[in-house]
């Protein structure tokens, strides 16, 4: 440790070995060591002990939507980086919608790139996008860095990101797969969306009967014929319905390179306690019954869901109207992620050890990203430091976000984040924030 220019301590850190007090060596903004807890300090290294607050990896959010350039004014590089890095996150990829440009050409990627490179406060990446028209464009893309490929199955709520249908589904994924790149995909099938009752309205009801089960179920299928007969890599987006949980199972079980993740909001609010006209609770596919959600926690307990993401869809609050059929879908959640899921996982038997697996190392592990996601030798040293039995009552006007719809508003959650540390600089301490540090990530050759 001869070498450290910094040493921080916890008698509690989250490494891949257990949970245990340790002191972690950093130089050069990479963990060196991970050593006992009461290891000598060398002389000139600066010292941070966190006592008894965890010490964990900094999150890795793989699923965020910043919308910047082109749509700032629902959220942006500066404010979704402040609003992730307070709630502990310390990367993210941002999806290919719904700024303007998508990341769907080399070229919409530089203008997206150039923008972050000014605002993002952690480490940001980028994923492409899938489009009828531009098969020609993703192995450049892919050669150019991003992570993978973002589609949907069924119309995304933006004009310029189209849908794909099975036969452009089985074109861009065969061109994928040529390259062994990564399609990630919104799994809705438009038929059964389209054959569902379409009330409109405030009633929260009736916006769940319009986004049924089944039309998840019938995507998720395809996508795994699709996958199993390419050999292709997939994964699954924002799963909320759990009837297909056996068909994701029975996929792993044959050898089919398939990963799934949900999110916080599927995991801690439910259908029944959703108020007529709240559609700060409306996001696509929807929220579910409490049934439901106990087993997606059942399929994260047992490996058939991989990971937990935030999908922090913002917008301004005027589209958030009362109106179901409308209203934009999208839930924000980036600064509140991982108080919500710490929450509702320690009332389920979890430990912070399984939430750091979900969102964190399985998350990078999923982009390829074997320098972030863990608290060991040879990773970035990017930490969040957690009070984990301390608690806070959720307050929209705290919240860093741009825009402060939250469908957390009044909910008292466990684990208040003291402070978040880059590559062994902390970017956040009590709520103050430095100036942006964040650098550009580039999916690794």
């Amino acid at each position: 440790m001869s070498d450290a220019e910094l040493v921080v301590r916890s008698t509690r850190v989250i490494t891949p070995e257990g949970t245990r007090a340790a002191a972690v060596a950093v130089a050069g903004g990479k963990i060196t060591a991970v050593l006992p807890y009461d290891a000598q300090v060398p002389s000139g290294a600066r010292f941070e002990d966190f006592g008894d607050d965890v010490l964990l990896p900094g999150l890795v959010d793989t699923h965020v939507h910043v919308n910047d350039p082109g749509r700032t004014h629902w959220e942006g590089f500066w404010t979704a980086t402040r609003a992730a890095a307070a709630g502990g996150i310390t990367t993210l990829i941002d999806m290919p919608l719904n700024s303007l440009p998508p990341t769907t050409t080399v070229d919409n990627l530089r203008t997206k790139q150039r923008v972050a490179a000014e605002k993002a406060h952690m480490d940001v990446g980028f994923w492409g996008g899938a489009l009828p028209d531009n098969v020609k464009d993703l192995r450049p893309l892919h050669d150019a860095g991003v992570f993978g490929f973002k589609a949907f199955l069924s119309p995304s709520g933006v004009d310029e990101f189209p849908h794909l249908d099975q036969d452009q589904l089985a074109l861009s994924l065969a061109e994928i797969a040529g390259f062994d790149g990564l399609l990630i995909v919104h799994a809705e099938d438009p038929h059964h969306l389209e054959a569902a009752p379409q009330q409109g309205g405030p009633k929260y009801a009736d916006f769940l009967a319009s986004r049924p089960r089944d039309a998840e179920d019938t995507a998720i299928a395809g996508l795994i014929a699709q996958a199993k007969r390419l050999n292709a890599r997939v994964h699954v987006l924002h799963l909320s319905s759990s009837d297909a949980l056996p068909l994701i199972a029975a996929a792993k079980a044959e050898g089919v390179r398939i990963t799934v993740e949900t999110c916080p909001h599927y995991l801690t609010l439910t259908a029944e306690e959703v108020p007529d006209g709240a559609s700060e609770f409306k996001c696509c596919p929807p929220i579910r019954e409490s049934a439901n959600q106990d087993l997606l926690w059942q399929a994260l307990a047992d490996g058939t869901i991989d990971c937990v993401v935030t999908d922090h869809s913002p917008s301004t609050a005027d589209l958030k109207t009362d109106d179901f059929a409308t209203a934009w879908g999208g839930i924000s959640g980036l600064q509140l992620s991982l108080a919500a899921v710490w929450t509702e996982a320690r009332k389920r038997g979890h430990d912070l050890a399984d939430v750091v697996r979900w969102m964190s190392s399985s998350t990078a592990e999923l982009a390829g990203l074997d320098q972030k996601g863990a608290i060991e030798a040879g990773r970035d040293a990017d930490f969040a430091v957690l009070a984990p039995d301390e608690t806070f009552t959720v307050d929209p006007a705290a919240l860093q976000h741009r825009n402060r719809v939250t469908a957390y508003a009044g909910k008292t959650l466990s684990g208040v984040v003291k402070s978040t540390w880059l590559r062994g600089e902390r970017i956040v301490l009590d709520g103050e924030f430095t100036e942006p540090k964040g650098q550009l990530l580039f999916r690794r050759p």
